[in-house]
This record gives structure tokens, sequence and C-alpha cells, in this order.
């Protein structure tokens, strides 16, 4: 029997221009969300609990589609161009009334919530939507008020949400049928022609992004933990790197997985929730994450079920990017309060697929402001079409596309805070390859990673012996308890040690040559901190 919940009348949607003509659920319950997904056929219950969803078409964020309002009282701070392209306020306005003439005929899910678990600095939001499971996914990667503080809610950010709604390109003045479009003098989101949900989380991160260092705090796309002893570690890193896998340690608590902010008390959670990407996922590797596809109120997308419920998460007939929305409470070891002191280590992860760089190296303040700035990892032959060899990726502080402001604002925060609180070590983290390049090498062992993290985290490589790089100028420690030595220094690990010093300056280069863009905001010294050319 269907659970019918009428809450018509209890929340005014007028203020945000829709006319509700259907039944309004205010804060439905995951029960009411469940029963209404799989009455309407938008979701299959699988073995366990979770909810199986389809996105359709785009199974990713669609970047090239996303734009940003130009305003007076914003249009200064933003960092337009490819990132942040601009609409038109008109087109925004065009936009906007299609998509509430849409949902004012729709029945609706209005979920409020809050981003940022620093009751200082954390954002009021919204999220309309006449999808139940959509509304199930914010409910669940955002922040619960009690039910005092929901009482007295008043969303300072909106969020518009009508994947059915598509744009018309020479109307809209948009790219395609598909829009992600964010006001930052409103505070306001409208997203059509696109069901994958990541769309939601990440619009509120990039707000976020802009609202945060207006506020002294430095936003940051990272995931983080804390020891028994309040020894904070964060992890920057970009897609593969290991940053959900690494920072969901069994002896440290977790305090987040993606996206924190840095204030004058410390670290704090921007989300209630995790986004894990769950292909190939292992019960023995990652049995926490692994736990959480079969649980009650996951949301899985696109992730393989058969007729019986049953799922198979490795199954990429869909996409490479299946993923599970969970509460960060469904991780046993997880931080109820999302916050925690100030990081005594910063670690920036890349997975270099060139084979070049160490498994750790220790980073100075200016370097560390480098290789943020830079933000490096590396594409793999054969993920997409035309690329047959290892090709660098720079994401500007590991988060380019949620950056509103430019990079470099971010990057003299991070110095700011560097400075503020000099015992912070920054440490560059390679769970890339070793060996040889991809094709050849072999990937860096998890077990190596774990093992030097953890020498890391703890103090242990405090006092230990370390050479200086000569090509890229940072600190690499000569030997680690648990560890092969050989891997602390990739020029031995490949066959001819010349090939190798030919591909590290190749390396080195696209590293200097992606920096010039910086150069100029960031200052002498840290653009020397580079590559030693």
């Amino acid at each position: 029997m269907a659970i019918i919940e009428d809450l018509r009348g209890q929340v005014d949607l007028s203020e945000h221009g829709i006319e509700a003509g259907g039944t309004v659920h205010h804060n439905p319950t995951v029960a009411l969300l469940y029963s209404h997904a799989l009455e309407r056929g938008e979701g299959t219950l699988a073995e366990g609990g979770s909810l199986v969803v389809d996105t359709g078409v785009h199974t990713g964020r669609s970047p090239n589609d996303k734009f940003v309002v130009r305003d007076p009282s914003t249009e200064d701070r933003i960092w337009w161009g490819k990132v942040n392209a601009e609409l038109p306020e008109n087109a925004f306005d065009g936009l906007r009334d299609k998509v509430t003439s849409f949902l004012s005929d729709q029945d609706l899910y209005v979920v409020d919530a809050f981003a940022g678990a620093d009751p200082e600095h954390r954002l009021a939001l919204r999220v309309i939507t006449y999808s139940p499971w959509h509304a199930l996914f914010a409910k669940t990667l955002f922040i619960d008020p009690t039910e005092e503080k929901l009482a007295e809610h008043e969303p300072e950010a909106v969020v518009l949400h009508a994947p059915a709604v598509e744009a018309d390109p020479a109307e809209d003045e948009t790219r395609s049928e598909t829009f992600v479009v964010l006001h930052p003098g409103r505070m306001e989101v409208l997203i059509g022609g696109t069901f994958y949900a990541g769309e939601i989380k990440k619009s509120i991160f990039t707000l976020m992004n802009d609202r945060l260092p207006l506020e002294g705090v430095l936003p940051m796309h990272c995931s983080a933990n804390v020891d028994d002893d309040g020894r904070v570690a964060v992890f920057f890193g970009l897609s593969g790197t290991g940053k959900t896998t690494l920072s969901a340690d069994p002896e440290r608590h977790l305090i987040g997985d993606d996206e924190h902010g840095w204030s004058e008390e410390g670290i704090f959670n921007v989300e209630g929730g995790c986004y894990a990407k769950v292909i190939r996922l292992s019960p023995d590797a990652e049995p926490q994450i692994y736990k959480t596809t079969r649980s009650w109120g996951t949301v899985l997308e696109n992730v393989v079920v058969d007729e019986r419920g049953v799922l198979d998460l490795d199954d990429d007939s869909k996409t490479e990017n299946t993923r599970a929305a969970y509460k960060l409470e469904q991780i046993s070891n997880a931080l109820p309060a999302k916050r925690a002191g100030h990081p005594s280590a910063v670690v920036f992860l890349t997975a270099d697929a060139f084979g070049i760089l160490p498994p750790i190296a220790r980073l100075s303040r200016e370097q560390a402001m480098f290789y943020f700035l830079s933000g490096f990892t590396a594409k793999l032959a054969g993920t997409e079409i035309g690329v047959t060899e290892p090709q660098p990726t720079f994401s500007a502080c590991f988060g380019a596309p949620f950056l509103p402001q430019p990079p470099s604002v971010y990057a003299h925060m991070l110095g700011d805070k560097l400075d503020q609180h000099p015992h912070v070590t920054v440490w560059l983290v390679n769970t890339g390859w070793t060996g040889g390049p991809f094709g050849e090498g072999e990937r860096m062992p998890i077990k190596a990673t774990r093992a030097l993290l953890k020498a890391a985290l703890s103090g242990e490589l405090d006092g230990t012996e370390y050479r200086t790089d000569e090509l890229f100028g940072f600190d690499v420690p000569v030997a680690v308890p648990g560890v092969d030595s050989s891997l602390l220094d990739p020029r031995s690990t490949w066959a001819d040690p010349e090939v190798y010093d030919r591909k590290a300056r190749e390396l080195a280069r696209m590293f200097r040559d992606n920096f010039e863009q910086f150069t100029d905001d960031a200052g002498e010294a840290v653009a020397a901190a580079g590559p030693r050319l």
C-alpha cells in the first residue's frame, strides 16, 4: 500500500515563483521517497535495501553546460572563462520561468537542509524537485536540521531542480538542452536536461566556494579524517587518486569524503553524506563503503541489478562512474560532529600514470602552493577515444570545475593557513605507477601507500633521512619501515634509467607550461618552487 503524505500548505513556494498545483511533500521521510520512487517505476529495490536508479544519458556532470549569471554584485570576483561561462540575467530569467512553470504543475518534494557542519559558516538551503529519488539524494548528501532548526529554517540558497525541462539553445543562450545555472547574487541554482544527481551536490559546493572565502574560510575539495589523539589529515585529489578509499581508514575517524572548510576553528564537513564511486568495489579492500551498497537509504546510480534485486558492482555496461549516495553515519568510524581541529597533515594525492613521481614527498610552503595550483593527475590510455598514452590532467586546487573565484584566491588562502599553523606538513603522494608508465610499470601497491601515509600522519617521518629530488626539488624519505626502499627512488625501478630521466624532464616541462597561467598571481617564490628545468 502506498504511503501518502499531503503537506500542501505547510510551505509557501510562491516566494520561489512556484504556484503549487499538486501535492507538496515538505521534508518527506525516507520511507515516503522510497515508496514514491518505486511506485513510479523510477527505482528498483535491491537486496539489502538500497534504491537503484538510472540517470539516463548523463552518467556524470556536464561541465560544458554549466553557466554563471553575470550580476553586478558578484561579477568582479568571478573567474570568468571556460570554467565559469557567462549567462546573461535575462536568459537566466527565461530559463527560470520555464522551470518554475513546469514545477507548478507537479507533485513536489521540498528538502530543507544545511551545507556546512560549522554553525558559524553553514548555508541554509532548499532543494525543490518533482523527483522523489533526487529528493532522497539531497536529503542524504546534505546535513539534516534538528526539529528546532527546521521550524525556523529560512533558506538562503535554493536549487530549482527539473531534469525533464530542456533548454532551447537558440532561445536560452545555452550550448545544448542541458543546463546547470548558478546565480551567485541570488544564491539560486537551476538544473534541467540532466538526471545526474551529482549536479545538485556540486552546485551547492560551488556556491559555498564563493561564499566561504568572504568569511575567511578556505573551501577544499578534499576528504578528511582524524585519529584518537586529534591529529587531523586532509586529502586532496582528483577522481581515481584514492581520496575516498584512503580517508576511510578503520584506524581513524572519517570527517567527510569530499568537501570541507578550514576556518579559524579547524576543519568542518560541508556535507552530511558521501557520494562514492562503486565500480568494482571490493568487500575486502573497502569493506565499509561496500557495506553501504546493501543498506537502507543508499541511492545507487547506474549500478546493474538483476530481476532478483542482486547487485553487480563489476558491471560497467552503463558507465564507469557508478555511484552510491549514503549518510556519513553509515561508515562505522565516522565522526558524528563532522568537525575537528586544525590539520597536522595536508596530503595531495596524484595518480601519476607516467611512473615518475615518488610514492611520497614532503613539500615546502611554496611547493605546496605550486602543486596545489597545479592539481595534477593523469588520464590513462584507453579511457577516452584517441588517448593512446598517459595524458596529464591539471585541475587547479584539485577542483577547478567548482571554483567560482580565481584559483590564486584559494592558493593564497592555503598559504596563509600554512603560515598560521607552521606545524602542518604537506605531502605529495603518488598512488599511480612505479617501474615505468601505465602499460609497462605496475600500480603503486596500496599496502605501501597505506604504510607511508600511516608513517607520515603519525609523525614517524619527522626524524627520518630525506634526499632532495634534483629535478622536482621536493624532499623524499630514503627509507621507511615496512616499505620496499626501491619504491622511494622511482628512477631505480625503471629498466632503463636514461629513459626515466627523459620522461621525467617531459613531465617537469608539462608542470612548468601549465603553471605559466598562474605565475603573475602566485608570485616569483611560488613559481620558482616547481620543477628545476
